[in-house]
């Protein structure tokens, strides 16, 4: 009797850890199956039909890497390499500048403060469809536009924000500072909860000025946020497509055309779909060789 109940309770262990293993993967299963029907399995078609002339109801035809020498020695996309570029880094920058100043100004634990951090969080959540066509009203070319009937106040003229080839990209470039500073900020407050406050008391004894106060105090200690800040903000703007294609959809004369319209123009407009492939999967490649990059700098600087 004695040698049969520790085999039992041996079975019954075994039986409760396969059970503790099995359960998550049941809950996973179904996110799992859409993201290898609708991602995974879309993606892994696309890296293969980059290597390939695609012609319907005629057959594709193998020219091995013709694509991608085609796509890289096109000079409308590296037209657009440059656009994305200028607008990736000045999104990027101007976003995590602005959400992090909107984060000092939001920090605190009053209820009107609670209520002023939710209302500037509502451009990250709202679609940007509908944010891009509310700045395209407001950047209405004539003086009956919002931003334009400011300028007339001052007696300025109307100025073509999206028709003007010379200024288009940068005032896309403010629409999605707007809409992505609040979601840094979000991540700014989640730091800034974690500084001791005693730091602060310390500095303040020791009369110090409020930049070194941020310079010495408040940016090491949210060093891990601001490390996430960078890299999806490195992800966004490489991936810009939606605040340009409802804006401008890559006009006036291509200057405000990025890699994401210029693939989607090529594949959808021209029906080239070898050639848009493969610049999106080198658009993949280089996402992930910059997203490895900030990992290895954030690592380097967790272990300093």
């Amino acid at each position: 009797m004695t040698a049969t109940v520790p085999a039992a309770r041996s079975g019954f262990t075994k039986k409760t850890v396969n059970k503790r293993a099995v359960v998550p993967w049941l809950f996973l299963a179904p996110g799992l199956l859409l993201a290898l029907v609708f991602k995974f399995w879309p993606m892994a078609k696309g890296i293969w039909l980059s290597f390939f002339d695609v012609r319907p109801f005629l057959g594709d035809r193998w020219i091995g890497l013709d694509n991608y020498t085609r796509v890289l020695t096109d000079h409308r996309f590296q037209d657009a390499i440059g656009h994305t570029l200028i607008l990736g880094i000045g999104q990027a920058v101007g976003a995590i500048l602005l959400g992090f100043a909107l984060a000092l100004l939001l920090e605190g634990q009053a209820r009107s403060l609670k209520f002023l951090r939710t209302a500037v969080f509502l451009p990250a959540v709202t679609a940007t469809a509908v944010v891009g066509e509310l700045w395209r009203l407001m950047y209405y070319p004539t003086s009956d536009g919002l931003l334009n009937s400011g300028l007339h106040l001052l007696g300025l003229g109307p100025v073509q924000y999206l028709d003007n080839p010379d200024i288009a990209l940068y005032s896309t470039m403010v629409m999605g500072i707007w809409i992505w500073a609040p979601y840094n900020m979000v991540i700014f407050l989640a730091g800034l909860a974690g500084v001791d406050r005693s730091l602060y008391e310390a500095a303040a004894m020791d009369g110090v000025s409020l930049w070194q106060r941020l310079r010495f105090v408040t940016l090491p200690a949210i060093r891990p946020a601001l490390m996430i800040v960078l890299t999806l903000a490195t992800i966004r703007g490489l991936r810009v497509f939606t605040e340009v294609y409802v804006l401008t959809g890559g006009g006036p004369a291509g200057s405000t055309d990025v890699w994401m319209t210029r693939a989607y123009t090529l594949g959808f407009t021209r029906n080239d779909i070898g050639g848009a492939s493969a610049a999106s999967v080198v658009l993949l490649c280089v996402t992930l060789l910059l997203t490895v990059m900030v990992n290895h700098l954030r690592t380097r600087g967790e272990a300093r």
